[in-house]
């Protein structure tokens, strides 16, 4: 069922449950990919593999109240969050049992019983709603915190900038987490940006910035842990992390692209051998490993037996959500 905690605070520091949530994204994503070209995936897919770490330590550090805004390569976060496997895959499958009933796919994935906002298809939009949600919180005096997840690609919309200053100056309980993986699509930071001083530029707003750039999952997390405490302490105002990450596979789509010309597979060379999946892996006794690893391969193939023997969406769902008059 995902991967649910009941804490009343944060945890401490647990090294078996940080494996197992990198473990189950990363085996999950690829069962995506292995399915995806079958066609009983009715929704395009933006994987996440290679970038589990970023999601696994900011969610780690986070308390069950607390909210998460994914992007549209969302899956790590959702899932990390404690969002169930089974009502994400029912949901790429098109199946009534989705989290949005069949309707929203893979870019559109949502569960409130876990504090996962919906993600969106557009790039930045999410920013400005995770940026409402915390003013709400704070308004209500709610010790809760929002993190907020995007690309660099995002970072290049005017609403980035609009929501920095804004959470600054009203001092939101929100984290920003950029995921940048050096391409907005496949075009590279060089050809987008005239300086890659990213943490320089948010700091002229008075926010915290801190840079990250071997995807370490523990770092991640006492950067958050330590800016959730602050901030629930009544020392308010947003916090931003830049976490670097290389995705392994095409932007869109289940397959490798290097052959596309505008990367080379020589660049995800130092990202194999740094695989925060592994790393953290091998720091656990090989016998608690194969038993995390063996529950995964279970809950992974009922999460896809689930989704392959719901149902579709009977034809009068055509008509509802709709928010339009005849």
């Amino acid at each position: 069922m995902g991967l649910e905690r009941t804490e009343a605070v944060v945890p401490i520091i647990d090294l078996a449950r940080i494996y197992r949530s990198l473990r189950l994204i990363r085996r999950a994503e690829e069962e995506v990919a292995r399915i995806y070209p079958s066609d009983k995936i009715k929704s395009p897919v933006h994987l996440s593999i290679g970038q589990e770490a970023i999601a696994v330590g900011v969610c780690d550090a986070l308390r069950p109240e607390d909210v998460v805004s994914p992007t549209y390569r969302g899956h790590a976060a959702y899932l990390a969050k404690g969002g169930s496997l089974k009502l994400m895959m029912a949901e790429l499958y098109g199946k009534v049992t989705g989290v949005a009933g069949g309707k929203g796919g893979s870019m559109h994935l949502i569960e409130m019983g876990h504090n996962v906002l919906g993600a969106s298809a557009v790039v930045g939009t999410t920013i400005p709603v995770a940026l409402g949600y915390a003013l709400a919180l704070k308004r209500a005096r709610e010790p809760r915190v929002v993190a907020v997840f995007f690309g660099d690609g995002a970072t290049e919309e005017g609403v980035f900038s609009e929501s920095l200053n804004f959470a600054a100056l009203q001092k939101l309980p929100v984290v920003f987490v950029c995921e940048n993986n050096f391409y907005a699509i496949h075009t590279p930071i060089p050809k987008r940006w005239a300086t890659q001083r990213l943490c320089e530029r948010v700091a002229t707003y008075g926010i915290p910035t801190h840079h990250i750039d071997d995807g370490d999952p523990l770092k991640i997390r006492d950067v958050v842990a330590d800016a959730a405490a602050r901030m629930r302490g009544g020392d308010g105002g947003p916090v931003f992390i830049e976490c670097r990450t290389y995705r392994w596979r095409e932007h869109v789509g289940p397959n490798e692209d290097f052959d596309a010309g505008y990367r080379r597979r020589a660049d995800l060379e130092p990202w194999l051998a740094g695989d925060q999946v592994e790393i953290i892996g091998r720091r656990l006794p090989p016998g608690e490993r194969a038993a995390i690893d063996a529950a995964i391969e279970r809950e992974l193939a009922e999460a896809v037996d689930f989704a392959e023997t719901s149902p579709f969406p009977q034809r009068e769902a055509l008509y509802t959500h709709v928010y339009a008059g005849k």
